[in-house]
């Protein structure tokens, strides 16, 4: 399907509060349109919020950078960064330009593409329950960082469902055992109670 064909999450949804977009953002599906036109998508079931220079586990916590700019941008830019030299990890940025706000997008449901999914990931399961496994089998790369999922043809997100049976459950963040002991306990990590991948 044509990228343009889809009904997008407007601007307006990633300008909200980080914690409210973070787990607004579960059960949305995350699209991605390859150069030749096939389809990737998943319905997301993880995500946590990191919100500004106040948060000590927070990309931005010691101001602009350039590994962190996009995070300063307006709320719908993907913010993709390498980490430990293996893996890329994609970030929605969230709420207005300067505030340096983002929710990690941890783990999404396949749906539409598994089986380029299970090649981009070398046969290897689980395809997509944590970011890095996401990004390898979306082909999410730092070429992406800087994207705008509002506007953009290669990635976008879709408003979504959650089953009635689901119920999202909070939690601390995954490891960020450098951050202060407030931020490292601070219940930021949202998770579908169904969420698999």
């Amino acid at each position: 399907m044509h990228a343009d064909l889809y009904h997008r999450l407007p601007r307006d949804f990633y300008l909200q509060s980080t914690e409210w977009v973070a787990e607004a953002l579960l059960g949305c599906l995350l699209i991605r349109v390859l150069a030749d036109g096939r389809v990737l998508s998943g319905r997301i079931c993880e995500t946590e919020a990191y919100i500004g220079e106040g948060d000590t586990a927070c990309h931005t916590f010691s101001g602009k950078t350039a590994r962190n700019q996009v995070m300063y941008g307006p709320g719908g830019l993907a913010y993709v960064y390498f980490v430990y030299g293996l893996h890329n990890m994609l970030n929605v940025v969230t709420e207005g330009e300067g505030k340096g706000c983002a929710v990690l997008i941890r783990g999404v449901i396949p749906e539409e593409g598994t089986e380029t999914m299970k090649k981009n990931r070398g046969g290897k399961m689980p395809l997509s329950n944590g970011p890095a496994r996401l990004t390898q089998a979306f082909q999410i790369t730092r070429d992406h960082n800087g994207l705008d999922l509002v506007t953009s043809r290669d990635m976008l997100i879709t408003p979504g469902y959650r089953e009635p049976s689901s119920a999202v459950i909070r939690t601390p963040r995954i490891g960020i055992d450098y951050a202060a002991e407030k931020d490292k306990q601070a219940l930021l990590r949202f998770v579908l109670r169904t969420g698999s991948g």
